[in-house]
């Protein structure tokens, strides 16, 4: 990683996952395989950013710790969103099992439980989704009647208006976020942020 940290891409440990290093690979990988209108590419960053804004939109009041896991919910891209050449040598172990790993590790790293509780992870999905409608209509040439039929209608009252963000404006408000939500849990943004609560 940029940050100098070496992950094991089979036991990945949380002391080899640094936040600057999430953003930077995420501000980097395209969300549509990058087959997106406009400038620059619809990252998996900047969608993080927005689903967790999703999730505050559709459960007023939930806690930090919360809108974090959906900050959060596509972290492991970071590693094995281009299919780098470790993880094709990796490809022997269940890509989900091998997935769940990661997440496990990025989640503890962060102070998170190791899985999100059901009801979050629903939550999540129910976030993504509409995000994923508002980018198919707005950015990859879907119609309105095509994404209804494979994302589902939006959260009633929300609107978003999609611009996408060069890859160094994402990464940095990827980290903005990460940081305002880690002070909202009472977690130290740096190398300690695993052990809170």
């Amino acid at each position: 990683m940029l940050s100098g940290r070496r992950l094991d891409l089979l036991d990945p440990s949380p002391f080899d996952i640094e936040i600057e290093d999430i953003a930077h690979g995420l501000a980097r990988v395209a969300r549509w395989n990058g087959q997106t209108v406009g400038d620059h590419a619809f990252s998996v960053a900047q969608h993080s950013v927005v689903v967790e804004e999703i999730v505050a939109h559709l459960r007023p009041g939930i806690a930090p710790k919360w809108r974090l896991a959906a900050l959060l919910h596509d972290a492991s891209e970071y590693v094995i969103g281009d299919m780098i050449s470790p993880f094709k040598a990796a490809l022997g172990v269940s890509y989900k099992d091998f997935e769940a790993r990661l997440e496990h590790a990025i989640h503890i790293r962060f102070g998170l439980p190791a899985k999100n509780p059901v009801e979050i992870k629903k939550l999540i999905k129910e976030a993504d989704k509409a995000c994923a409608f508002f980018e198919a209509t707005q950015l990859a040439g879907f119609s309105e009647e095509e994404a209804l039929g494979f994302f589902g209608a939006p959260p009633q009252g929300y609107d978003l208006q999609i611009t996408p963000l060069s890859a160094i404006e994402a990464q940095a408000r990827y980290v903005e976020r990460y940081r305002i939500l880690a002070e909202a849990m009472g977690t130290v943004a740096g190398a300690d942020a695993w052990h809170t609560e």
